[in-house]
């Protein structure tokens, strides 16, 4: 409470201070008339009211400087954005534009000013202001909110302390979540003595631990605060035995979206979640921001989608064993099935190179418009085994796809830079569709030797023919291929023209 008090008293004189000093700049005087007076204090009750609302004055908890940075800037935008939409209705706001709109850029730069001298100086400043003799609840809050780190002794003790470790783990488990998620984590380790409970942002802390491998790692801490995501799941891989288990969560966008609006008031809710959309997902993206990005963040409360979060785990070499929503929490389990695939190029930004299957099995990369959430295409194996295919030869229900990417199929604007395989000469106009190993894999041994003498291309035979099922699709193939071998130029130019008339006229897209 102490803390609060301290930033909202730093918080109001700044804002007096630079209110009145740019009136003065701007009058050429310090008394101010009534008028001044009744909008300043109309313009005090807006701007701590979004101060409270964003959290602002708690930022002398805060400990590093990206922290406060963020807390500083998001709060002094949606200030910015509130009195922009204030000034077109209030007509004292409108008269003082110019003082209401560079007290608020002026305040953050004293804000940020202030919180660079507390930090330095803290340790001065907190003995008068922030720190206090710790109480009971702080020392709870502290067990509570700090790192829990637990080595379970080799399994060579007697039941009655097993049974002390067990009622250990359970309360520990409890304290960082609760009973449900307890009861969901117990179902998948038999002896707490093999399994490792952690609750860390560090893959340090699991590589530290002096024994070598566990049955089982259960860590606590969503995985959206981890520095290096992959990083952190191949160190629990090379801890981990074969077919051990790893249990975790993320917060996925819905779930991030869905305590944003929650969190805050109607119409402060929406305008929050617009910001946070902007600097998590847009920023993260763009190659001018990016590097702001990851220097404020340093690569924590980052936001993932499910498909990219379950890619990653894939790649790193486990298996998606259960997923449950609990709590506003995703939960998952893998298994660890392999050693990590440690993808450098992994598909991430706008254009993707995806590896497909060419000419005598030569693996070529084939350009893209991104219209799946990053490291999707580890994925097409638990896809086809949880939703199988549907008409086209497409997934069902496939959640890699983002919303835009649904728009760019449907337009076939993604499918633009595979020109540039055709100019190298990967691909011809027209031929059987380049395949990633697992859908190449579904195919009878007979089509994938035939395939493989030639080269795929840009408009495959399924927009002549149309084929619903795979079965279907393979038949359309063999078809092609074998009118291809007798006639290659006329074959092409039928299946163009027919294709082109499907697609002009009868509205023929691939899912």
């Amino acid at each position: 409470m102490r803390k609060f008090i301290f930033g909202y008293i730093v918080n109001s004189i700044i804002v007096f201070i630079s209110f009145f000093f740019l009136i003065w700049l701007k009058f050429g005087v310090f008394l101010p008339s009534p008028r001044v007076e009744y909008t300043f204090v109309l313009f005090f009750i807006v701007f701590t009211s979004v101060s409270l609302i964003t959290k602002k004055y708690k930022i002398a908890k805060l400990e590093h400087h990206r922290d406060i940075i963020s807390s500083i800037a998001i709060s002094n935008i949606v200030s910015l954005i509130v009195f922009a939409i204030l000034i077109r209705y209030l007509r004292h706001f409108v008269e003082l534009r110019f003082v209401i709109i560079y007290t608020v850029l002026l305040s953050a730069i004293l804000e940020l000013a202030s919180a660079y001298l507390v930090l330095k100086f803290k340790g001065a400043l907190g003995r008068m202001f922030f720190y206090q003799e710790p109480t009971d609840t702080d020392e709870k809050e502290e067990k509570v909110n700090s790192e829990v780190l637990i080595e379970r002794t080799p399994p060579k003790m007697e039941e009655f302390q097993k049974y002390h470790v067990e009622i250990d783990l359970h309360n520990i488990i409890i304290e960082e979540t609760n009973e449900q998620t307890f009861q969901f984590i117990r179902k998948y380790f038999s002896n707490a003595l093999d399994t490792l409970i952690v609750s860390t942002s560090t893959r340090f802390n699991i590589a530290n631990q002096p024994r070598d491998k566990y049955k089982a790692i259960i860590n606590l801490t969503r995985i959206n605060d981890f520095k290096y995501v992959n990083k952190f799941f191949e160190t629990v891989n090379r801890k981990l035995e074969d077919d051990g288990i790893f249990i975790d969560w993320v917060e996925t966008y819905g779930l991030r979206k869905k305590r944003i609006l929650s969190k805050y008031i109607a119409g402060i809710n929406y305008l929050v979640y617009t910001l946070d959309y902007i600097f998590h997902r847009v920023f993260p993206k763009l190659p001018v921001t990016k590097k702001i990005y990851f220097f404020i963040t340093k690569g924590r409360n980052r936001v993932l989608s499910k498909a990219e979060s379950f890619g990653r785990l894939y790649s790193c070499g486990f298996e998606i064993v259960e997923e449950k929503f609990i709590d506003n929490r995703l939960f998952f389990v893998v298994r660890k099935i392999k050693d990590p695939a440690f993808d450098t190029n992994p598909t991430y930004g706008p254009i993707i190179k995806l590896r497909r299957i060419g000419k005598n099995g030569k693996i070529i990369g084939v350009y893209k418009l991104r219209t799946m959430h990053a490291y999707s295409e580890y994925l097409q194996g638990y896809i086809h085994k949880k939703n199988d295919l549907q008409e086209g030869g497409k997934f069902k229900n496939d959640f890699r796809i983002t919303t835009i990417g649904r728009i760019f199929r449907k337009l076939w604007i993604d499918e633009l830079p595979m020109l540039i395989n055709f100019v190298k000469g990967d691909l011809k106009l027209v031929g059987v569709r380049p395949l990633s190993q697992h859908y190449f894999n579904l195919y009878t041994e007979e089509i994938k030797l035939k395939r493989l003498k030639y080269k795929p291309g840009l408009i495959p035979p399924f927009y002549a023919d149309l084929p619903k099922t795979l079965d279907e699709i393979m038949a359309s193939e063999i078809r092609y291929l074998e009118a291809y071998d007798k006639s290659p130029v006329l074959t092409d130019i039928r299946y163009f023209f027919k294709a082109f008339y499907n697609i002009i006229f009868k509205r023929a897209r691939s899912n």
